[in-house]
């Protein structure tokens, strides 16, 4: 990925309408004749669909596009270049949706938040990124990682479609292990990221207690959560040796222990 922004206009806004409260009144006011569609419309998430995604026309109407990108922090999402015609290109994304991990798994990727497809795309070598652009020849959006994000460095990222032959994107089609990897550190990256803005606290001091926190096995969420709500409390205290053969909890409960009976 690259922090330069194209020169070249997009066709196409795929808006993250979560994301992006003051672009729906915007749009709902300004732009009420621009082509649109919901991305979750024949899909088995269409009960929900004004929660998921719009994907906006932009050709003719150059206001839009212009708008999309002097102020990416109201028009939150990806801008996609295409020569394919739209329903090519509908389908497609609608495909990226649903993904497998596993044999049993099944979950909805979000490649549609800019955050998201920081991680995501990243992961990707040149055969899987032809696979998952598809239709799509460039793919453009502001942002960056929730470590970026925090520390105030996100930028235009963009994407070019390697364009090597390669088969359809599957149904359902199975994550890499690199791709389920990166994808973690973005829900992970992500708790931290709303830890910090929460509680006050600098992201990278955050981050740093998240990480020792998974150094000391605390990976279930619930557990993760109470250890950094404790290295907060006691941000000084050197770790003492913790016990074999304890539960998650367990030892975190035996940690507190020893922190707060520890007298200087």
């Amino acid at each position: 990925m690259s922090g330069a922004r194209l020169d070249m206009d997009a066709q196409w806004l795929l808006l993250d309408r979560v994301d992006s409260p003051r672009a729906m009144h915007t749009l709902r006011q300004g732009f009420a004749g621009v082509q649109s569609f919901w991305l979750f419309d024949d899909t088995e998430f269409q009960s929900a669909r004004e929660l998921g995604p719009q994907l906006i026309n932009l050709q003719g109407c150059p206001a839009l596009n212009s708008l999309c990108q002097r102020d990416p922090q109201t028009w939150r999402g990806l801008l996609l270049h295409s020569s394919r015609p739209g329903e090519e290109l509908l389908a497609h994304l609608r495909r990226m949706l649903t993904v497998s991990l596993g044999l049993t798994h099944r979950a909805l990727l979000g490649f549609y938040n800019r955050q998201t497809a920081s991680y995501f795309f990243d992961a990707c070598d040149a055969r899987e990124l032809s696979r998952w652009l598809g239709p799509v020849q460039h793919v453009t959006w502001f942002g960056g990682t929730w470590a970026d994000r925090a520390v105030g460095s996100e930028g235009w990222q963009q994407l070019h479609n390697p364009g090597l032959a390669v088969g359809r994107l599957g149904v359902e089609e199975s994550l890499s292990p690199r791709q389920r990897e990166r994808l973690q550190t973005c829900l992970l990256e992500q708790h931290a990221f709303r830890w910090s803005q929460s509680m006050g606290v600098a992201y990278p001091q955050l981050w740093s207690h998240a990480q020792q926190g998974l150094m000391l096995g605390f990976t279930d969420r619930c557990v993760l959560d109470d250890w950094l709500w404790l290295r907060l409390q006691h941000p000084r205290k050197v770790l003492p040796l913790l016990r074999e053969g304890l539960t998650q909890q367990d030892r975190l409960d035996d940690l507190r222990s020893q922190w707060q009976n520890d007298h200087p």
